[in-house]
């Protein structure tokens, strides 16, 4: 089974949706659960934050990250959490390989359309450079 279970996310309600299939596989397993937001810093501008983020001394990713915390929490289980600044992608799989990962969730999005062909996606990125098994969720 999978012991060590990453899983990437953003201010989604797919991302959400993929967070609680990560909790509930790490759960199922007796594993730990790390769930992973990563960001842009010239993309982060208070106009764009919810009110209780904006006016907060929190950085945005670790509001996201303890909301995300706060929800898996209330299905019993405590998540290690990580905030990196950059690529999406690149910060999942860095992830993965510092805590040895067993499995990295991720959800769908992103993967259809000509975009993807043009820029990636994350999770199209995660599958080809992740050290574990990867398993992408249908969420859209």
């Amino acid at each position: 089974m999978y012991k060590t279970v990453v899983v990437g996310a953003d201010d989604s309600a797919t991302a959400r949706e993929a967070v609680m299939v990560a909790a509930d596989m790490a759960q199922a397993s007796g594993g730990k659960l790390h769930i992973v937001t990563a960001y842009d810093r010239k993309s982060v501008t208070l106009a764009h934050l919810p009110a209780d983020v904006r006016y907060s001394a929190d950085h945005p990713a670790d509001a996201l990250l303890r909301r995300l915390s706060e929800l898996v929490s209330e299905h019993g289980l405590e998540p290690v959490v990580h905030a990196a600044e950059g690529d999406a992608a690149d910060a999942i799989v860095a992830v993965a390989e510092d805590v040895d990962a067993d499995l990295i969730v991720v959800g769908n999005k992103g993967m259809t359309g000509a975009k993807r062909f043009l820029l990636g996606s994350v999770p199209n990125k995660v599958s080809h450079h992740a050290p574990c098994s990867v398993l992408i969720i249908r969420t859209t």
